[in-house]
């Protein structure tokens, strides 16, 4: 059975990354890439479906974990009453291949071990045929157009489809492991020095880090980790960031929102510009602007709402039947069907996000402007259709508030970027149509007797959404109707002092179980009280929601507070892009009160 989310760690080599748990067990790992298929599944299924443990053969008396400095090199420290050993895994950067290397070291007494590979592509379904390479320098496994190479100096055996290795480690000693991956049609990959990796992975991560302009007080090693997370989820050969790596953890523990998240999402585009470039990685910055670029380009009306890690289109969503799921949270899903789905918001995250490029002097191509003046004119006739929302609603299209005032973000964002960088557009026509889309939200998404702008036209509930409209500048902090929507979210809208997303007092079906806390909501709230000028209340949510993180600083995509569980897909990208946008909020506020907090520029 796998871990708790929260007992896996991260490690990636910034082209694919693998979940590794507490009890020594990588139990996800998707190669070569974030979208490829799994051979390590057992996340979502047993052992059975894919693993490597490597552990202690004796009863483990204390287990504990750390990342090594500000690196993505995870060390897991197991005693037992004859000794205690290190753990140390890693993927070195990417060179001509991908490799995961796990280095067992002694650290006090002598420690029997006991190493179980269990290689299943095609998430968990496909049994490779395994053998020895010709020059006896590793074990092949081998599988239609997919290879893996062990090399160790360990001795290895078969046992029912299962590499097993028993051995033991002393005080000073290192024993190597490492597992590569290449195309079947291609010669075996050469063999790489372990030690000389670790050294190269600890240089690569450190000189990384070392970039970062952030210095934010106490919650430092969180905002450091969280970026070092958000590097890690990043597919270095385009600059697309993925949601998360991984697929079908449940949102409500054994229930069936179970989605596929190894793509790239345009609604996280301007919170994760912010992100990098107020934290100095305006390189990181670039990169993610032009895999937007390239990801959208094409007629307006055929924007999507996510792509592939290389801007891919077609995202079918097809289900894997052969996994139980995790914790028997089914059905499992690859793929995702809502790249299909219409969301207005997107229009304005994509405008707004160039708007945030150039006031951050990144350097932007010729054709950017052509491109948004071509999506504003596509939502002049666009903007007052129903869509299926942030929330990716898989019902009817409504009139969804928070995608409503995206749009008029779109054209504000189009029209400050024409008046303060002298390009042409028809103005006249788009103050206009902002003019219009601000009244009509006004009007019709705002409810009197709540006091509150609602989720969608007409509706007398609430969704989380709504907590941004100070944020994107829509209207003032102080406004009447903002701190009354404020007020009706920590009344209708918290569960234990963690917001969800989703109003509770809807029935619940099929199409909106009740879930567990969508964190980066929490962060929202803790925005909204910042802009408001309440930075105590702030950071006493802050601090709240930080607490979530696992002893590594990591954090899924919600938590349930009564199982007192992580949930969702994880680590999740938004969550960890809002808690440093938070924490540089705070930090901003703190530092000058005159000073100008971190947001979209309005």
């Amino acid at each position: 059975m796998a871990s708790r989310i929260e007992d896996y760690g991260l490690i990636g080599d910034c082209e694919t990354a693998a979940l590794v748990g507490r009890d020594g067990s990588i139990d996800w790992l998707c190669w070569p890439a974030f979208d490829s298929d799994a051979c390590f599944a057992a996340l979502l299924g047993t052992s059975k479906h894919g693993r490597w443990l490597i552990s202690p053969a004796e009863k483990i008396t204390r287990t504990s974990r750390r990342y090594q400095g500000d690196t993505l090199i995870l060390e897991t420290r197991f005693e037992t009453e004859s000794g205690a050993v290190a753990l140390i895994d890693f993927m070195p950067p990417r060179g001509h291949a991908s490799d995961v290397v796990r280095l067992v070291r002694g650290i006090s007494g002598r420690v029997k071990m006991r190493m179980e590979l269990v290689i299943r592509f095609g998430f968990g379904i496909d049994v490779p045929w395994v053998k020895r390479d010709p020059d006896g320098s590793g074990l092949l496994a081998i599988c239609g157009p997919d290879m893996a190479v062990l090399r160790t100096p360990v001795e290895t055996r078969g046992e029912d489809m299962t590499t097993v290795a028993d051995f033991e480690v002393g005080e000073g000693e290192t024993m190597p492991f490492v597992l590569t991956y290449g195309p079947s049609h291609l010669p075996v990959p050469e063999p790489i020095d372990p030690e000389a990796a670790l050294k190269d992975t600890e240089d690569y991560w450190t000189e990384w880090s070392g970039r970062s302009t952030y210095d934010g007080g106490r919650h430092h090693d969180l905002v450091m980790r969280s970026l070092i997370t958000l590097k890690a989820l990043t597919y270095a050969p385009s600059g697309g960031i993925v949601a998360a790596p991984t697929t079908s953890l449940p949102e409500k523990l054994g229930g069936a929102r179970n989605w596929d998240y190894r793509f790239c999402w345009l609604r996280d585009a301007t919170f994760t510009l912010l992100a990098l470039m107020n934290s100095g990685y305006t390189e990181e910055a670039s990169a993610w602007h032009n895999w937007l670029l390239r990801s959208v380009a094409g007629t307006p009306a055929d924007m999507q709402i996510m792509y592939g890690i290389m801007g891919q289109r077609r995202l079918l969503e097809w289900e894997a039947g052969w996994l139980p799921g995790y914790g028997g949270a089914q059905p499992v899903r690859i793929g995702n069907a809502a790249h299909a789905q219409l969301q207005l918001d997107v229009y304005g995250e994509l405008i707004d996000a160039f708007h945030q490029s150039r006031m951050a002097e990144l350097k932007l191509g010729d054709e950017n402007w052509a491109l948004e003046c071509t999506v504003v004119d596509h939502l002049a006739d666009a903007w007052d259709k129903p869509d299926h929302g942030i929330w990716e609603r898989r019902n009817e299209p409504r009139h969804y508030v928070f995608s409503k005032v995206m749009c008029w973000v779109a054209f504000d964002r189009a029209i400050k970027s024409a008046e303060r960088f002298g390009f042409n557009a028809p103005l006249v026509k788009w103050r206009e149509l902002r003019e219009a889309i601000h009244r009509d939200v006004c009007e019709k998404g705002f409810d009197e007797d709540l006091n509150s702008f609602v989720e969608s036209y007409g509706s007398k509930l609430l969704d989380a959404s709504i907590l941004l409209l100070p944020s994107v500048g829509f209207l003032p902090p102080t406004d009447p109707r903002i701190r009354g929507t404020i007020d009706a979210v920590e009344t209708y809208m918290m569960r234990d002092g963690f917001v969800l997303r989703h109003d509770p007092r809807e029935v619940s079906d099929e199409t909106q179980p009740i879930e567990g806390a969508f964190l980066a909501c929490s962060f929202w709230l803790a925005d909204a009280y910042v802009l408001a000028g309440d930075i105590d209340k702030a950071q006493v949510l802050f601090d709240r929601v930080v607490t979530v993180a696992n002893d590594l600083g990591l954090l899924a995509e919600e938590f349930d507070s009564g199982a007192g569980r992580q949930t969702g897909n994880f680590p999740q990208a938004l969550t960890h892009i809002a808690l440093i946008n938070t924490a540089h909020n705070l930090s901003d506020a703190k530092a000058a009160a005159e000073k100008p907090v971190v947001q979209r520029s309005t």
